[in-house]
């Protein structure tokens, strides 16, 4: 079985390795974007996998958002970021106000970076230097791609604050899986 799943495993990276170093030699700006995106977008869904939902109601200081309304306004600005990179209206919204179980919000999360990633599966780096409407003004999608990624690296800041505040290992910090 073990021989099996090695096969299983070689003939995938065969197979899908060289069409990720076509898409990243054609593109290389609107790969790095999604390969910067993945990144961040899997600590912050580890994160809310990794959080138990009582501390959701949780906030370090009366002037902050609770870890909810957090992980909300990120999966809202997925949508709204990525859909104005593509030219359009974000199809969810209102997560940050609305949605409050640990289950809706890694719902929406996961279905955020979903939704993000099938965008940028669709850029190139002509189409990302196209300048579209966006909260600065005219800017180029590609920025726009970006700017997800910083936003959510912020936000994800205040996460990892959060969780050592109530003693959890951060995602980002966890020591790698054994082999």
């Amino acid at each position: 079985m073990k021989a099996f799943a090695t096969v299983l495993i070689a003939l995938s990276a065969s197979t899908l390795l060289p069409r990720a170093a076509s898409a990243q030699a054609a593109n290389p700006l609107s790969a790095g974007a999604k390969a910067q995106f993945t990144g961040i977008s899997s600590f912050v869904t580890r994160s809310a996998d990794k959080i138990p939902e009582k501390l959701f109601s949780f906030r370090a200081t009366p002037e902050v958002r609770t870890i909810s309304q957090l992980f909300g306004h990120i999966a809202d600005a997925y949508f709204m970021m990525c859909s104005a990179a593509e030219g359009g209206k974000p199809p969810q919204q209102s997560f940050e106000s609305s949605a409050t179980t640990k289950a809706a919000l890694v719902k929406a999360l996961a279905d955020g970076v979903s939704y993000c990633q099938s965008v940028m599966d669709r850029m190139t780096d002509q189409k990302g230097s196209e300048s579209v409407p966006f909260v600065f003004g005219p800017t180029p999608r590609l920025s726009i791609l970006y700017f997800v990624t910083t936003h959510t690296y912020e936000h994800y800041g205040n996460l990892v604050t959060y969780m050592r505040l109530n003693k959890i290992v951060p995602p980002s910090s966890e020591a790698p899986a054994a082999h």
